[in-house]
């Protein structure tokens, strides 16, 4: 296991790592720190938490010149509360400098007037922000990053889906000819690494793999909201016990307001973080969040990949995400760095063959229901599919042989038709182990973790 003092790290740099009380990196961090230090392009590929975001901060702020005052390095987030919080971890860093570091977090939704005006006296040396107002600026001819050998692309393939990609092409684009490129993300896309190769030749990559997909220290439970009212469920879920901090997911804005006041008509003192809100209204809410004045957050999946707040107890999913990778993120927010968590999923019987797909993943459930308060052991939802009643299942000729029974029995027929079925049966089990082999090797291929 490496040290931090193995990477020789400005004293600054380790000084701000003892106030963290970070004593050892993770792996994403021991693997890319030596790597970007020698000015290569990284792919940096890990589940959410592994330590990304120091990953990149620390050898950029121990190449960073505060004697020049031009801009040295761009991270770019896909969204603002992402930004918001890489910035803080970049104030953090830069206090412990003896020098000051001009650090700049532009984002939409921000007075823009205000940061032109900026611009003009002094142009910040390490800037962080979405894609679409870091651009806004270049385009506006007041920030000038051809100076910067330093680029990095957080939680790219979320940046792709919420189609930025473009943006950070003319980006990337601006810089001058010595361009140093990371990129960091829970997968790589395929759609992403025609990006790729038109900036990094020869990049390093680190894939580090899940030990699970789910911490082995969170319980995954699984409940049907059939004939159940899902307000009140929530409701009534989420007040079992003492949780520390709930968050509460789901796939609408909409949905979120509704659950959100909801909970607000009992008495439960509620955050909400979603798009629709206004910039200053999501920055002050993220803020009470962090300082753990709610004991419940509902949201949608922006915060599943933009906020990382510590002490997530318990984590509700309201429905499942469409895009079934969130659902990784959303039950990642739980059971960190070691300590318990629960994770709780609604489903209604339309959503089955979304569970299928997660379960195929490899992702496990434990069915529970609610009873006089409590939550309790319930049976499988497949039990229908794994035992099966009277000769639904049978093929025609299986059907064939048990009427005939019915009809005439000759000695011996009973023992051979349950040969038949037991033949019948091995044949389908053998048919649909291979559909379900080749169904992982798909989704192997379609996840594909390693950039080519």
């Amino acid at each position: 296991m490496a040290n931090f003092k193995d990477f020789k790290l400005k004293p600054f740099v380790m000084n701000a790592l003892e106030e963290l009380k970070f004593q050892e990196p993770t792996k994403i961090q021991e693997k890319l720190i030596p790597e970007i230090l020698n000015k290569r392009n990284v792919v940096g590929q890990s589940a959410t938490g592994s330590g990304k975001t120091h990953a990149f901060l620390l050898p950029i702020f121990n190449s960073i010149n505060p004697d020049v005052d031009s801009v040295q390095a761009v991270i770019t987030t896909p969204s603002r509360e992402l930004a918001y919080q890489i910035y803080d971890n970049a104030k953090q860093l830069s206090k412990h400098c003896d020098k000051t570091i001009h650090l700049a977090n532009y984002v939409g939704g921000t007075d823009k007037k205000r940061q032109l005006d900026k611009l003009t006296r002094e142009q910040p040396q390490i800037i962080i922000g979405t894609p679409g107002r870091i651009w806004d600026l270049i385009n506006s001819q007041a920030l000038d990053i051809h100076t910067a050998n330093q680029l990095v692309i957080d939680e790219a393939d979320m940046t792709l889906d919420l189609g930025f990609l473009e943006i950070i092409d003319k980006i990337a684009a601006s810089f001058g000819k010595d361009l140093q490129m990371m990129v960091f993300s829970a997968t790589i896309p395929q759609k992403l690494r025609p990006f790729l190769k038109k900036y990094m030749e020869n990049p390093f990559v680190e894939n580090i793999p899940n030990k699970a997909i789910i911490s082995p220290t969170v319980d995954n439970y699984l409940i049907s909201t059939k004939s159940k009212d899902k307000n009140e469920l929530i409701y009534k879920i989420i007040t079992l016990g003492e949780p520390y901090l709930v968050l509460i997911f789901a796939n609408t804005r909409t949905r979120v307001e509704e659950i959100y006041n909801f909970l607000r008509t009992q008495g439960l003192k509620v955050g909400m973080i979603q798009g629709g809100m206004h910039p200053r209204e999501r920055k002050r809410m993220m803020k009470q969040i962090q300082n753990l004045d709610f004991q419940y957050v509902v949201a949608t999946d922006l915060a599943a990949r933009g906020i990382d707040i510590d002490g997530v107890s318990n984590v509700i999913n309201d429905d499942i995400p469409e895009d079934l990778e969130y659902f990784i993120h959303r039950v990642g927010r739980t059971g960190r760095k070691g300590l318990p968590g629960t994770a709780i999923t609604l489903y209604e019987p339309g959503e089955e063959d979304s569970i299928d797909a997660l379960e195929k993943m490899g992702i496990k459930f434990q069915p529970k229901d609610l009873r006089n308060g409590e939550l309790v052991d319930t049976y499988d939802r497949n039990r229908r599919k794994n035992h099966r009643k009277g000769h639904d299942k049978l093929d025609p000729g299986m059907i064939g042989m048990i009427k005939k029974k019915k009809r005439h029995v000759k000695p011996g027929y009973k023992n051979k038709i349950k040969r038949a079925i037991k033949e019948n049966d091995e044949m389908k089990r053998r048919i649909q182990l291979r559909a379900d082999k080749k169904q992982q090797r798909k989704m192997k291929k379609k996840s594909s973790q390693r950039y080519r």
